[in-house]
C-alpha cells in the first residue's frame, strides 16, 4: 500500500506560516519596525508606496547583523531570543518566534542589506518566494535597510482580497502610531509616496503624543501613575470632554507592547462613569508594567492579545489610577455651590435667605437646643383662599419685601382687548411635547400690589380691561389652535405630534404611529446623498469665511483618497500643510434654518472619523459608506424643535423612501402601537 502523508516543502510551509502572520502590508510593517526596535535602533524610517503593495521600506541605525545571522534570519523558528521553554515566560521584546522575515519572504521580493558598526563591508541578500537569489557583501551603512516589494506577488488571490489604498494606508499608519507610542524615545518618521507624513523627533511621551495627534492635545493630557508591587500603572489619559464617538484613540501597552483588551477598556470608562456622554470613549494611553510570569503572550500570531493569571486586579488597579489622574486633575465635575439647583430662577434666592443666620428658619427649636425642621413652603396662589396672609402676633419676621415681577403681563395673554396684547414669549424648546400647555395658572389676588397697578403713562384700555373676568391660559381657550398658536388641522388632515424633539407621534388605521425623528432624517439625507454622489449632482454652499481644520494623518490621507466623492456630495476644500485643510464649501442640505454653517470643520473631521469606522466595519464601497457616514453624522443636527408643516413634510419625504422602516445602517425608524396594545394598558 502506498504512503500518503510527506512533509510539506519549506515554500508551501512558508505561505501556510505567512497566512496567519502577513495578513495585509500593516502586518509587514509591525514586524519590520519591531525587528528595529529589538535592534536598538535610535531613529528608524519608514517608507510605503501604494499602501504597500508595491514598496514597503524600513531603514534603522541599530546592531546589525553578521553574513551568517542575515541568511540564518529568513529560516522558519530562527531566533535570538528563545533558548530554553523557560524564556517563553521572560520575554520583554517584541518578536520572538522568528516566523516573521520568513514568511514575508514567502509572499514577497524581499532585499535586506545590513552591517554590524565594527565590520568594514555589509551582506546583501535577495530572495523572492522563498528562494534566495543572491548573497553578496555590499558597502552599506551600519544597521539594517530591508524592502519588501510586490506582496502577495506569487499569491494573487490574497492580493485581491486587500482593500482600498485609503484603508491599507489607515491600517499602517495604525502600526506606526503604535509602536511609535511605545518607544518615544526613538525617532520615527514615515513617507508615502515620497510625501512626509509623520517625522516625530524622540523625546517624552507626552511630546510624542502632541507631534503624533496635534497640538490640540496638550491640553487635553493628564498624567496617569500607580505604583503597586504586583503592577504599575503609567501614561497620560484625555480629559472627558475630548471623548469621541469612534473608538480608535485608545492605547494599552503591557511591558511596552501594544494589546487589545476590552476588559482593561471597560475599566478605563469605568473610571469615566458620570463624566463622558454614552457611548463616547476615552483619548488614554497607559502603559502596564508587570512580571512577564504573570502574563501569557503566545496566545496570538500578532501578539496583540494577551492573558494575566489575575485580571481582576489588574482591572482595579486601572480603574483607581484613572479616578486617581482625574482627581488630580480636577478633571470630574464638581458641584457647584454657588449656584442653587433646588429652587426655580427668580425664587431660590429669596428662599435660600430665609435659612441664613437670622432667617425665619435659622432660629433654634423649642427652648433653644437645636435647629427646628423648615416647614415647607407653599407658594401663595397655591394657598387656600381662606388662609390669613398674615399673623399678627406671629414674632416671625416679615417676609423682605420682593422685587416686582418683570412683563408679569404676559402670563395673561388672551384676557386683555387685542389692543393690548403683547407678543407671547416664545416657550422654551426642550420641555414642549406639543400637547400639554405647561404655563402654570397665577392667581392675580396674590400678584405683588406695586405691580397690579399700571404705570401712569400705560394707556387708559388696560386698566379696563383689567377689569372684565379674567380666564386661565388652557387647550380649551384656543379651539382651533395647537400650543403654537397656529390653525389646528381638520379631520381630514391628521395632525403629527413630536414628543421631546426626538419623536413624532401621528395616527393610523391600525393605531399609533412612532417615528424616530433622527432616524427619519438619516434616511432622507442618505438617499439625497447617495442620489448626489451617483449622479455628481450634489450642491454646495460656499462658507462666508473659510474654516481651517487639522485632521490626523489617516484622515488626511483618506480625504485625499475620498476627494471626487467628497465633493460630488458638495464639500469644497483645498490642502493647507500637514495634515490641514481649508474648508471652502458645505453641501446644502446640512445648512440650518438661517441659511449659517456651524461648525463646519467639526462636521467635516467627525465625517472623516465615521468614514473610518464605517469603512474598517464593513466592506462598502466609497460612494455608499460616504452616503452613509455623512448621513449619520449629519442627522444629529436635527434634533429640534419643528412646526406643524414641517413635521407633516419630514414624514412625506420618510414615506416617500425605499426603505422608510430602517435606517441605513439596519437600526428601525418606525413602531406601530396597535389598538389592542392601547387598550391593554388601561386594562387592570
Amino acid at each position: 500500500m502506498q504512503n500518503i502523508i510527506h512533509l510539506l516543502p519549506d515554500s508551501i510551509a512558508n505561505q501556510i506560516a505567512a497566512g496567519e502572520v502577513v495578513q495585509r502590508p500593516a502586518s509587514v510593517v509591525k514586524e519590520l519596525l519591531e525587528n528595529a526596535v529589538d535592534a536598538g535602533a535610535t531613529s528608524v524610517q519608514l517608507v510605503v508606496r501604494e499602501a504597500g503593495r508595491t514598496l514597503i521600506q524600513v531603514i534603522d541605525d541599530g546592531k546589525g547583523m553578521t553574513e551568517t545571522d542575515a541568511r540564518m534570519s529568513f529560516e522558519r523558528h530562527a531566533t535570538s531570543k528563545i533558548r530554553t521553554s523557560d524564556d517563553l515566560f521572560k520575554i520583554r521584546t517584541m518578536g520572538f518566534r522568528g516566523e516573521a522575515l520568513a514568511s514575508i519572504a514567502a509572499v514577497a521580493q524581499v532585499e535586506m542589506r545590513t552591517r554590524k558598526a565594527d565590520d568594514e563591508v555589509g551582506t546583501l541578500i535577495r530572495i523572492e518566494g522563498s528562494d534566495t537569489k543572491a548573497q553578496e557583501s555590499v558597502s552599506c551603512l551600519p544597521g539594517t535597510n530591508i524592502l519588501v516589494k510586490n506582496l502577495f506577488f506569487n499569491v494573487p488571490a490574497r492580493r485581491n482580497f486587500l482593500k482600498s489604498n485609503s484603508v491599507e494606508m489607515r491600517h499602517i499608519i495604525d502600526e506606526f502610531q503604535r509602536v511609535a507610542l511605545a518607544n518615544s524615545e526613538v525617532t520615527f518618521s514615515l513617507f508615502h509616496n515620497d510625501q512626509e507624513v509623520f517625522n516625530l523627533p524622540g523625546g517624552k511621551l507626552s511630546r510624542r503624543i502632541v507631534d503624533m495627534f496635534g497640538k490640540a492635545y496638550r491640553e487635553q493630557l493628564a498624567a496617569c501613575d500607580e505604583e503597586t508591587p504586583y503592577v504599575s500603572v503609567h501614561g497620560f489619559i484625555g480629559k472627558p470632554e475630548s471623548a469621541r464617538k469612534t473608538r480608535n484613540e485608545q492605547f494599552f501597552f503591557v511591558n511596552n507592547r501594544f494589546i487589545k483588551h476590552n476588559y482593561l477598556h471597560h475599566a478605563v470608562v469605568g473610571a469615566y462613569e458620570g463624566t463622558i456622554p454614552e457611548g463616547h470613549h476615552p483619548f488614554y494611553v497607559l502603559f502596564i508594567d508587570i512580571d512577564p510570569s504573570h502574563i501569557d503572550i503566545n496566545i496570538h500570531p500578532t501578539k496583540t492579545e494577551i492573558k494575566f493569571d489575575d485580571e481582576r486586579s489588574v482591572y482595579a488597579i486601572v480603574m483607581a489610577a484613572v479616578r486617581k489622574a482625574m482627581g488630580i486633575y480636577n478633571l470630574s465635575p464638581s458641584l457647584d455651590f454657588d449656584s442653587d439647583v433646588n429652587f426655580l430662577d427668580g425664587g431660590g434666592a429669596a428662599i435660600a435667605k430665609q435659612f441664613e443666620p437670622g432667617g425665619r428658619h435659622s432660629a433654634a427649636g423649642k427652648g433653644g437646643n437645636g435647629p427646628s425642621a423648615p416647614r415647607p413652603i407653599t407658594p401663595s396662589w397655591a394657598q387656600p383662599a381662606s388662609a390669613p396672609r398674615a399673623v399678627a402676633d406671629n414674632p416671625t419676621p416679615a417676609r423682605p419685601p420682593q422685587p416686582a415681577p418683570q412683563n408679569w403681563q404676559a402670563m395673561f395673554e388672551g384676557a386683555t382687548r387685542p389692543t393690548t396684547a403683547k407678543a407671547r414669549p416664545e416657550k422654551p424648546v426642550g420641555d414642549d411635547v406639543n400637547w400639554l400647555d405647561d404655563r402654570a395658572p397665577t392667581n392675580p389676588a396674590t400678584a405683588p400690589e406695586s405691580a397690579s397697578q399700571p404705570d401712569s403713562s400705560e394707556a387708559k384700555p388696560d386698566v379696563v380691561a383689567a377689569e372684565q373676568p379674567l380666564t386661565m391660559g388652557s387647550r380649551a381657550n384656543r379651539m382651533g389652535q395647537d400650543s403654537a398658536g397656529q390653525p389646528l388641522p381638520s379631520e381630514a388632515e391628521t395632525a403629527v405630534i413630536q414628543v421631546q424633539n426626538r419623536f413624532l407621534v401621528t395616527t393610523v388605521k391600525s393605531g399609533l404611529l412612532l417615528i424616530d425623528q433622527r432616524g427619519a432624517y438619516e434616511r432622507i439625507l442618505y438617499d439625497q446623498f447617495h442620489t448626489a454622489l451617483t449622479k455628481h449632482s450634489g450642491s454646495s454652499q460656499q462658507v462666508l469665511f473659510p474654516k481651517t481644520v487639522t485632521v490626523s494623518a489617516v484622515d488626511y490621507q483618506l480625504a485625499l483618497d475620498l476627494r471626487t466623492e467628497l465633493e460630488s456630495v458638495g464639500f469644497q476644500f483645498d490642502e493647507l500643510g500637514a495634515n490641514t485643510f481649508v474648508i471652502r464649501g458645505v453641501p446644502a442640505q446640512i445648512a440650518d434654518e438661517s441659511g449659517r454653517r456651524a461648525g463646519e470643520e467639526e462636521l467635516f473631521a467627525n465625517l472623516l472619523a465615521q468614514l473610518r469606522e464605517d469603512t474598517g466595519k464593513l466592506k462598502l464601497d466609497r460612494s455608499e459608506a460616504l452616503a452613509r457616514s455623512l448621513a449619520r453624522r449629519s442627522a444629529s443636527r436635527y434634533i429640534k424643535f419643528l412646526s406643524q408643516s414641517e413635521r407633516r413634510a419630514l414624514v412625506d419625504q420618510l414615506f416617500a423612501s425605499a426603505n422608510p422602516s430602517y435606517t441605513p445602517g439596519g437600526e428601525a425608524i418606525t413602531s406601530v402601537v396597535s389598538l389592542d396594545k392601547l387598550s391593554g394598558l388601561f386594562k387592570a
